[in-house]
C-alpha cells in the first residue's frame, strides 16, 4: 500500500494505493498531520510525495516515514517521466505539483490536454497529444485575485459576489473578473493544442470554473494523487 502525499501551499491531500486503485483519500491541515496520518485504515508500505510548501511539511513528511520505518521518495521535475517530456527551458524548475499533474494527465488521458490546477494559485498548462509540456501560465487563484483588489484598493470590499456574464453590482463585478479573467487564459492555452483537447481540470476552485467552460471539460477531483500514484509505478 503506497501513501501519496500532496504538500499544497494551503492543505496536504493524500491517498492510500494499492497499485489498481485508490483505498482512501483525503486532505487536511498540516496541524492536524499527525493525529490524522497516524491513524490510517490501513498502514501504507512506502511514501511517495511532492512538496511546494517549504520546509516544514517537508520535515513533516521526512519525520513521519521516519517514524513509521517507511521508505519515502520525492518526487522532482526532471526531463521526462511516466511518458511525460518537460519541454520547460530548465526542467528542474518546473514545481513540483504541476509535473505530477502532467502525469497524472497523461496517465489518465494519454492525448492532447490542457491541464488546470485551480488551487491557491490557478496553473494552466498545455500537453500535446506526444506527451510533450509545451508550457503554462501561473495565476493568482480566485481567492487571492480578489483579495489583492480588497487589500490594495481603496474602495473595493472583500468580494462575496457570483458569476454573471454582465454584472451589475461590484461584488459580482470583482467575483465574475477574477472568473472571466481564469476562464481567458484557460481557453487561450487550449486554442494552442486545437479544439479537440481535453481540459482537465483539479483543484479547490474547480467547481466555481467548471460550469462557465466553454470546453470538453473532465474534473479529476485530485490530479497531483494521480501522477503521484503513477510515478511510484515506475520508481
Amino acid at each position: 500500500m503506497i501513501l501519496c502525499l500532496d504538500a499544497g501551499n494551503t492543505r496536504l491531500k493524500y491517498g492510500l494505493f494499492d497499485g489498481r486503485s485508490w483505498s482512501a483519500q483525503g486532505a487536511l491541515d498540516y496541524k492536524e498531520f499527525d493525529d490524522r496520518l497516524g491513524h490510517l485504515e490501513q498502514q501504507p508500505t512506502r511514501v511517495v510525495a511532492c512538496n511546494v510548501a517549504g520546509e516544514m511539511p517537508r520535515q513533516q513528511i521526512e519525520s513521519y516515514a521516519s517514524r513509521l520505518k517507511l521508505p519515502l521518495q520525492w518526487l522532482a521535475s526532471s526531463a521526462a517521466a511516466c511518458g511525460v517530456i518537460n519541454g520547460y527551458d530548465i526542467p528542474e524548475q518546473l514545481g513540483a505539483d504541476r509535473w505530477a499533474a502532467l502525469i497524472g494527465a497523461w496517465s489518465l488521458h494519454p492525448g492532447s490536454a490542457v491541464v488546470v490546477m485551480a488551487g491557491t494559485a490557478t496553473t494552466i498548462d498545455a500537453l500535446d497529444g506526444n506527451g510533450l509540456f509545451r508550457g503554462g501560465l501561473i495565476l493568482p487563484g480566485l481567492k487571492l485575485m480578489r483579495v489583492a483588489l480588497a487589500h490594495n484598493t481603496a474602495d473595493l470590499p472583500h468580494a462575496a459576489g457570483h458569476y454573471r456574464l454582465q454584472p451589475t453590482n461590484t461584488d459580482d463585478a470583482i467575483a465574475g473578473g477574477a472568473i472571466h479573467a481564469t476562464l481567458g487564459a484557460i481557453e487561450r492555452i487550449h486554442a494552442t493544442l486545437g479544439s479537440n483537447a481535453l481540459c482537465l481540470l483539479s483543484g479547490g476552485a474547480a467547481n466555481e470554473l467548471a460550469p462557465h467552460l466553454n470546453l470538453h471539460c473532465r474534473r479529476v477531483d485530485n490530479l497531483v494523487l494521480e501522477g503521484l500514484a503513477r510515478f511510484s509505478q515506475e520508481a
